[in-house]
């Protein structure tokens, strides 16, 4: 299932069959606080746990898409994944260094995804799960306290990481547990390999179909950047330039005889293996 820009002109009922409502309301980039711009000497916490598990259930396809064996979790890894989830609530982000706290938030926010789908598998699509009664997926729900407060996915994408770091990047490194999303990194992420990381999860994405593709002369790309179009230049011209900045040769040169997006396109469906 793939959604594309005549999907966002449905209605809300249509939408939320074919998969449109982020479309409709994208999350601005809002600072949820203050007090997560705060930064201190810290380094990283321990990631050990969250390393194993992804280097365990994460396995590429032949694509190069990274896909998640879900129901080959065990029970045990089950468990050890909550204790690491709980290790980063007790954690105090904001005594870290800058590196160190963004691949801090980038892993809960990556683990306590993985978490919510193990706790409601089998799941075809991560849009099945939400608290709310009309919920599109679990966004919104505040499924994570750290340093006292309560916060949702939303909140630590749009909120912390967007806002704080301005990175478009941060786009291919959380993972919202769907084919059409950039990969779930294979290793956890630490601010020694942050850098390097989030430019391989960049030229991953912009290099796979789902990413952008140019058919017939026709420039399709994810409808991540027409829903976070701001944070890619605000443009057409802005999109097209961050993808050749990623691109590989071929892409390059195709991108290089289009001046405009066609359409976009997203697959809500699992990235199980």
């Amino acid at each position: 299932m793939t959604i594309t820009r005549r999907a966002t002109l449905m209605g809300l009922a249509a939408a939320a069959t074919f998969a449109a409502a982020p479309a409709i309301a994208a999350p601005a980039a809002s600072l949820l606080d203050a007090h997560w711009k705060q930064s201190g000497g810290g380094g990283d916490v321990d990631h050990s746990a969250w390393d194993g598990f992804l280097s365990s259930y994460v396995r590429p396809d032949s694509t190069g898409l990274n896909r998640v064996s879900y129901g080959g979790v065990t029970p045990g890894d089950k468990q050890a994944l909550k204790s690491y989830i709980a290790s980063l609530e007790a954690a105090k982000p904001t005594a870290m260094n800058r590196d160190a706290a963004m691949a801090y938030w980038i892993n809960l926010y990556n683990a306590k995804t993985v978490d919510l789908i193990l706790d409601n598998y089998p799941v075809k699509s991560i849009t099945k799960i939400g608290r709310g009664l009309f919920s599109f997926g679990p966004w919104d729900d505040k499924v994570v306290t750290v340093e006292g407060r309560e916060l949702s996915l939303n909140e630590i994408e749009h909120g912390i990481l967007r806002p704080i770091w301005n990175d478009p990047r941060i786009h291919y490194a959380v993972n919202c547990a769907s084919i059409g999303c950039p990969n779930l990194a294979a290793s956890a992420w630490d601010s020694g390999n942050l850098a390097g990381m989030l430019d391989q999860a960049a030229r991953s994405y912009v290099n796979h179909p789902r990413g952008a593709a140019v058919e017939n002369g026709r420039l399709i790309v994810s409808s991540i950047y027409d829903w976070y179009k701001v944070d890619f230049g605000g443009t057409d011209a802005g999109v097209i330039a961050h993808l050749k900045q990623y691109a590989s040769p071929d892409l390059a040169a195709a991108l290089a005889g289009v001046n405009g997006i066609s359409n976009d396109r997203y697959d809500w469906a699992l990235n199980e293996v």
